[in-house]
């Protein structure tokens, strides 16, 4: 698997691993195939969306 980085916009992470689609799901981040979701790093989106990015990427990571 390619390394995932908070920086990777949610649509790269998606093609990189689809599998990281439940992770996110779980976590709250419901419109993965939203336009936003295109542009947005994930970082980002753990800001808007009120989550710690560390804990969302340990999560990433285990996969």
């Amino acid at each position: 698997m390619a390394d995932i980085t908070k920086d990777m916009t949610i649509g790269e992470m998606l093609r990189t691993n689809p599998g990281v689609a439940p992770v996110l799901m779980e976590a709250g981040m419901h419109c993965l195939g939203c336009p936003s979701a295109q542009a947005e790093t994930l970082e980002e989106a753990a800001m808007v969306h009120g989550m710690d990015i560390d804990e969302l990427m340990k999560k990433i990571s285990a996969l």
